[in-house]
Order: C-alpha cells, then sequence, then structure tokens
C-alpha cells in the first residue's frame, strides 16, 4: 500500500490510498466507511455536443469525482472493490455513483481517522513490495543503483569508469567487477535497464562470474540511464508484473507451508471451525483467506479477532493455483504458534 497523509487536525483530514495487491483492498475495505467523503478520477458518460436535439452519442471520459460513501463491498472475486454513493462534488452532483477500485488505482479519503485505522495504514505500507525492488541503470563507464521506496527511487550508489582506486574501474572488465560488488547482496528483484548493448553485455558478463542477483534480473531497454531509466521502467508496466509475481510467490510459499504442516500434523488450523477455535486460544500467527470469503459476515468478525492478537491476514486469490487449493480447505487456514486440540 502507498498512502499520502494531508495536513491531519485530530487525526481529521484526506489521506491517500493506493492499493497495491488484494491484500491493500482488504484493509480499504475497513478503512472506508459509509459517510466519508472520496475522491477517485473514474470514469462517467458524457454526451457529445452535436448541433442536432439528440446527441449522436454517449461517451464515457475520465473524471475528477468526490462522492458521499453510501455503500463499501468486493465485487466478484474480491479482485475489486466497489465504493458507491452520491456525488457532491464533480459533474452531475446528487447523481449515484460507484467507484471501482483495483489494484494501482489511487483514491483518497476524508474523515475523522481513529487511531487504530491509522495503525493498519502504517501495517499496509510497511508489507509493501517496495524497498525490497532494485533497478541498475547502466551504460558504457556510468552505472547507478535504485532502491524503490514509496516516495520515489532512492539513490544507493554511482559509478563511473577510472572512479576506482588505482585505476581498478579503467578497464570495462574492471567497472563490470566494481558494478557486481555492489549489486552482491541484493535478496530481492533486481531490475537491469539502459540504452543499448552495454546492459546486455553487463548481464552475460556477470553470469559467466555466477552473480545470483544479475542472473535472475529482469532486463529492460531504457532511452535513458539514471532517474530516467527509472521512470521508462515504471511507464513500461514491469512493475506492476513483478509486484504482481512477488505476491503470487508468497502465497505459493504460504500455501507449501500450510501442506506441509497438515502433512506433518504440526501447527495448522483449517476450516472455520478449526481456526476460529485457534484464534480463541491466542494460537494464530498468521490467517489465509480466499478472496471468496472476504463477504462472508461469518468469516469477518473471526477475521477482525485474529488482527486484535497482532495476526497477519493474508488475501488469496483464487485465480491462481494457492488460491484454489485454500478454496479446496474450505477457504480458510492459519499457521499457529503451537499446536491446538
Amino acid at each position: 500500500m502507498k498512502a499520502e497523509q494531508g495536513d491531519l487536525r485530530d487525526n481529521a483530514g484526506e489521506i491517500r490510498l493506493l492499493p497495491e495487491s488484494i491484500d491493500d483492498l482488504w484493509h480499504l475495505e475497513h478503512l472506508i466507511f459509509p459517510g466519508d467523503l472520496a475522491f477517485a478520477t473514474t470514469f462517467r458518460s458524457v454526451e457529445s455536443a452535436t448541433d442536432k436535439i439528440r446527441p449522436e452519442k454517449v461517451e464515457k471520459r475520465p473524471v475528477r469525482l468526490g462522492i458521499r460513501v453510501e455503500k463499501v463491498e468486493f465485487s466478484g472475486h474480491g479482485v475489486r472493490l466497489r465504493v458507491a454513493g452520491t456525488i457532491e462534488h464533480g459533474v452531475d452532483c446528487g447523481a449515484y455513483h460507484t467507484i471501482n477500485v483495483e489494484t494501482g488505482y489511487e483514491i483518497s479519503v476524508i474523515r475523522q481517522w481513529r487511531p487504530i485505522d491509522l495503525e493498519r495504514i502504517d501495517r499496509a505500507v510497511k508489507a509493501s513490495v517496495f524497498g525490497v525492488i532494485h533497478i541498475l541503470t547502466i551504460e558504457e563507464g556510468e552505472a547507478e543503483l535504485f532502491r524503490l521506496r514509496q516516495y520515489g527511487p532512492e539513490s544507493v550508489i554511482t559509478l563511473t569508469a577510472g572512479s576506482g582506486k588505482g585505476g581498478e574501474t579503467d578497464t570495462r572488465t574492471g567497472f563490470f567487477d566494481a558494478v557486481l560488488k555492489c549489486i552482491a547482496e541484493i535478496s530481492g528483484p533486481l531490475i537491469i535497464a539502459g540504452p543499448g548493448f552495454i546492459k546486455d553485455d553487463f548481464v552475460r558478463y556477470a553470469k559467466n562470474k555466477n552473480s545470483a542477483p544479475a542472473g535472475q534480473a529482469i532486463v529492460v531497454e531504457t532511452r535513458r540511464i539514471g532517474r530516467g531509466a527509472v521512470q521508462d521502467v515504471i511507464g513500461s508496466g514491469t512493475l506492476e508484473k513483478l509486484m504482481g509475481d512477488l505476491q503470487l510467490s508468497r502465497e505459493v510459499k504460504l500455501m507449501d507451508e500450510v501442506l506441509l504442516r497438515i502433512a506433518q500434523d504440526g501447527a495448522v488450523a483449517y476450516g472455520k471451525k478449526p481456526v476460529e477455535s485457534a484464534i480463541e486460544y491466542g494460537a494464530v500467527e498468521e490467517v489465509l483467506l480466499a478472496d471468496t470469503l472476504i463477504r462472508d459476515q461469518t468469516i469477518v468478525p473471526l477475521i477482525e479477532s485474529a488482527e486484535r492478537m497482532q495476526a497477519k491476514i493474508v488475501v488469496l486469490s483464487t485465480e491462481f493455483e494457492p488460491g484454489e487449493r485454500l478454496d479446496a480447505l474450505g477457504g480458510i487456514a492459519a499457521l499457529l504458534r503451537y499446536k491446538v486440540g
């Protein structure tokens, strides 16, 4: 989740929120309430002006609207959040409108924020995949490594040919070796970007040197290096795909752990009643919830109880195999601190 606060007075005011995963949509459902004022860029039907009495066609155009929220609910398999209410700011004031919030879609909410709301936002932001993704921009004799943060790219280090001690970066191989040292400790995803063939030459060299980060890196063609290249990467859609892959990878690992513990009769619970019992014992460490159960009113109190004991909640999409496997177990499972029952 990305979050940007305006000037809050006594915890009242506007917070801009951008969900990055289904988990974040789950958080948003618990952050937007009837009576709140929500702003978003959405599509609204606008009649085309013609010289005829009846317009020839009605087209939808992006407009910025502010609605007084009346209802918040998940739609379909929980892949989007529907925020519905009456328009108070923008075109067609007084009309009813629904904002469909998906991952990567920004919404601003103005309300009185409770401490528990601000804590939930902080938790969602800290769980963001940003901060683990690095982008190395490189061309002949110049390289810069960036770490992606919520507020934008953070420069980690800049290298130029000839900047090493004793002329160790004067040659191309010396320069490449210096860059390899800079990325050696990276454990998260790495994107290598730049114009021309230098980035490809570097990747080949790195693979020959058995560099794990470079060997698993995504290579992106850009027009520039430096911050300009980072913007090119963002504009290419590579980050969206990478973040989706990261989320799916996490879901796979969690479900593998659930199934392993089931096979070993370990500290795990699955199905509504066993998970509910584990929560009552205070044994739950992490809850996995299929998106098909997000709107189940018998599940919501159970999840809220788990959250109050600081258990992590992970929502899995049933569009992918991990979510399908969870759905087959009753749609809910929990990794426990210790066995119960």
